[in-house]
Parts: structure tokens; C-alpha cells; sequence
């Protein structure tokens, strides 16, 4: 069968973003864009506008720009992890799927490489069909949805439509139910076991849960199945979430005021994870790793530690793969030529 004869699918593996760099400008520049959001800050834009210019973008970003620094490797780890887990799929699927003409691509929402960039390059090079994979496991309004507005702006635009499919999320997938707790066994062999295992989820502001986004309860399902998997008591584990913004009430327990209660009950060892991060990044690393370590201890708690998230581990990359090998094996009926 010739190229020409394929048919042509792009996949795009899509995380939040980061900023180019950890520099002052480069970080203001991402949080302008990332902040801007109305599904991220749901004040409305007049308003939010003059705070966000007036009292965050002059003085956040040098917090903000600081703390990357601190987990800065050659690039920023969560575009890392994106590139690397897209060569990863590449190298599978391509080989796997010699009847299509297959285009992986990583995107972000927010900074580079951009969702609205890549899409207007489509625009260019006419597709059969478009596979989106956000690569937030927990469906959100602030994280998910953000990439559907970015192809809904798109679509009108086209003449020519591809198919489109949205993988919508996978948080009670039994590969990254399975996947998760083969990352705490592991992480364990070497670590031994903890008093406490603490899943600790990104939060979303209470109001936005009341209104109908499906996330807290879908961190909640995960965290009950993981629990489950590793054959955890009621005590050995709980659920929380991190990462406050602002001055409204956020989905409790909140990650920070538990490990300050657990140190004061004398809680010997702790270890968290975030199984609503597919790659590591600064709230796992800075946030969660160095932060809150640094507060249970302070509190009076004893040992520490960070699990890595799933990131580029072969069983992670299985799951990613099987989610749009589904994808692929329908359109075999209908695409190839």
C-alpha cells in the first residue's frame, strides 16, 4: 500500500503546560496566559483582569520563577516527561499500526509547545481523523475541558473536518489502577512501608465541585481502587488535596492541614503520591516533595518521601498505549483503505 493511500491520524498527547524557562518573564508570561482562563478563575473577566494585572502578575512570578528553579533540569521536567512519553507511544504504534499514516504529536494548553499552534498546523495538512488524550487522569473543567474548547474554537474554522475522538479521562482504568500501585510496590521494595500512604490530588475550588465538575468524586474512585489494589486497612491510607489559590473554600481535606495534624498525633512516616499528575512537575516536585516535607517535619512528624508520578514507567506507557489502541482498532473498519 503507498503513503499516499493511508489514511492520516494525528494523535496528540496533551498536558497543562509550563513556562519556555524558569526566568521571571517566561513564568508572568505562562501564568498570564494560564490565569486568563476563565475555566481555570471563574470571576468574572473585567474583574479578574484588574486583579490579575494589578496584585498577582507583579509579584507571583518571582515566587513562582524560584520554585522551577529549583526542579529545572535541562528543560522542564513535565515537558520532558510529555516528549519522552510520546516517543514512547510513537515507537509502538507506528510499528503496530502499518495501515495508517500516524502522527504523534505532544501539546500543552498553556505555553509550548501550544494545543491552538498544533491545531492550526493541522489546518495545513489535512486529517483523516484527530485523537485527543489528555493526560489528566480525573475529567476537570480546569484542566480537561480547556483542550475541548481549544478544538471547539478550531473546528468552525475547517472545511475539510477530520474524524475526532476525545479520550474524556481514565481514572478507574484497571492498568492505571494497576499501574499506580506497582509505582508504591516498587517505591516500597526500596523504601520499606510507610505508617501512612497519602494520595494527595491537585484541588479545585468547592463552588466549582457544587456545580456539577465530576473531579473530586473521580479522585475519590481512584484513590478507593488503589487503596483496594495494595490491600490497605481504612488506617493505612487517606485521600487530599493540594495546590490552594485565593481565598474561597477549596474540595477538603486539605493536603497541608492533614500532615500538620498527622505530625501532631505522632505520625512516624508518610508517603505521598499524586495519582492526578501523569508527569512529575513543580507541585509534585517543589510543592509536594520539598514544601510539604518541610511542614511535617516542622509540625513535629517524622519521616517523609515523594513517590514519583507515573512519568515514562513501562506499565504507565502500556495504559496509554491500550486507551488509544481502542481508538485505533475501530477505526480500522472505517479508515483503512
Amino acid at each position: 500500500m503507498s503513503a499516499a493511500s493511508k489514511a492520516k491520524i494525528t494523535i496528540i498527547l496533551a498536558n497543562l503546560g509550563t513556562p519556555d524557562s524558569p526566568a521571571v518573564p517566561a513564568v508572568r508570561q505562562f501564568l498570564k496566559q494560564f490565569l486568563s482562563d476563565q475555566r481555570v478563575i471563574e470571576i468574572p473577566k473585567p474583574i479578574w483582569q484588574l486583579i490579575l494585572r494589578l496584585f498577582i502578575l507583579p509579584f507571583r512570578p518571582k515566587r513562582v520563577a524560584h520554585a522551577y528553579e529549583m526542579v529545572w533540569n535541562n528543560d522542564s521536567p513535565m515537558r520532558e516527561i510529555l516528549l519522552q512519553q510520546v516517543q514512547a507511544v510513537k515507537s509502538q504504534l507506528i510499528a503496530q499500526y502499518p495501515e495508517f499514516e500516524l502522527n504523534i504529536v505532544p501539546a500543552m494548553t498553556y505555553g509550548n509547545p501550544g494545543i491552538d499552534a498544533l491545531l492550526q498546523q493541522l489546518s495545513k495538512q489535512p486529517q483523516d481523523h484527530l485523537i485527543l488524550l489528555p493526560l489528566f487522569p480525573q475529567y476537570s473543567a480546569t484542566s480537561t475541558a480547556p483542550l475541548f474548547d481549544a478544538i471547539a474554537k478550531w473546528i468552525p474554522q475547517q472545511r475539510n473536518l477530520p474524524g475526532i475522538s476525545i479520550i474524556r479521562d481514565y481514572y478507574q482504568h484497571p492498568l492505571f489502577i494497576q499501574s499506580l500501585a506497582q509505582s508504591v510496590r516498587d517505591y516500597q521494595a526500596e523504601h520499606g512501608q510507610p505508617e501512612k500512604l497519602l494520595m494527595s490530588f491537585h484541588g479545585i475550588p468547592q463552588p466549582y465541585a457544587d456545580k456539577g465538575d465530576p473531579y473530586a468524586e473521580r479522585c475519590r474512585i481512584t484513590a478507593a481502587l488503589l487503596a483496594d489494589e495494595l490491600g490497605l486497612s481504612q488506617g493505612q491510607w487517606a485521600i487530599s488535596f493540594q495546590s490552594r489559590f485565593g481565598k474561597q473554600e477549596w474540595v477538603k481535606p486539605y493536603t497541608d492541614a492533614l500532615l500538620a495534624e498527622w505530625a501532631k498525633q505522632g505520625v512516624q512516616s508518610v508517603q505521598v503520591m499524586s495519582p492526578a499528575f501523569s508527569a512529575d512537575c513543580l507541585e509534585t516536585l517543589e510543592e509536594l516533595a520539598l514544601q510539604n516535607a518541610e511542614l511535617f517535619k516542622g509540625a513535629g512528624g517524622g519521616s517523609y518521601s515523594y513517590i514519583p508520578a507515573l512519568n515514562s514507567r513501562a506499565d504507565h506507557l502500556q495504559l496509554l498505549n491500550s486507551l488509544l489502541q481502542a481508538n485505533l482498532d475501530g477505526l480500522k473498519h472505517t479508515l483503512a483503505h
